[in-house]
């Protein structure tokens, strides 16, 4: 059966929790002290935080499965990057996992085309941050026009990772 990608909804919180904190604990786990991870994984990959996300008007969040089985997603939304040139009108992509099992197939270009879709509109600047290290990432944005445009530190718990900001200017 092949993958199917779809808008999540409150039912799908569970699942979306589920892929993100495997997602982040195979690609990061080693990184960080146990009780940073942990804090981390907590509040950042609760089914509840999810939860808190998909009624929003104006954010949007999708599901990959495969034979029923959640196997990534894209969130997007406002743009909440510290940049000096965020306004109030820009996007951004604010996680775009896929497990690592699925990981070169083309879902996460299905995913992040996805998400780029939606949040465009004429004038539109979007945005996204990855971590300084996600090489593949990296390559995987600016196959879609993203550069980037500075720089800041994202906290995991107490550990505090070099992360990038990218943008991409409007079409």
């Amino acid at each position: 059966m092949g993958v199917e990608i779809r808008r999540a909804g409150l039912g799908d919180a569970a699942a979306l929790a589920e892929v993100g904190r495997d997602t982040f604990v195979q690609t990061f786990a080693h990184l960080y002290p146990p009780e940073d991870l942990e804090a981390f994984l907590a509040e950042a990959y609760a089914p509840e935080a999810f939860a808190r996300y998909l009624p929003v008007a104006g954010h949007g969040l999708w599901i990959a499965e495969q034979d029923g089985r959640p196997i990534g997603y894209v969130q997007a939304g406002p743009c909440t990057l510290p940049h000096p040139e965020v306004t109030p009108a820009c996007g951004e992509i604010k996680r775009l996992y896929v497990r690592q099992e699925t990981q070169g197939s083309g879902l996460g270009s299905r995913l992040l085309t996805l998400a780029l879709d939606w949040l465009a509109a004429p004038g539109r600047r979007l945005w996204i941050g990855v971590w300084s290290q996600n090489h593949g990432a990296q390559r995987l944005y600016a196959r879609h026009g993203f550069r980037r445009v500075g720089a800041y530190q994202f906290p995991v718990g107490r550990t505090l990772d070099d992360e990038f900001i990218l943008s991409r200017d409007p079409p």
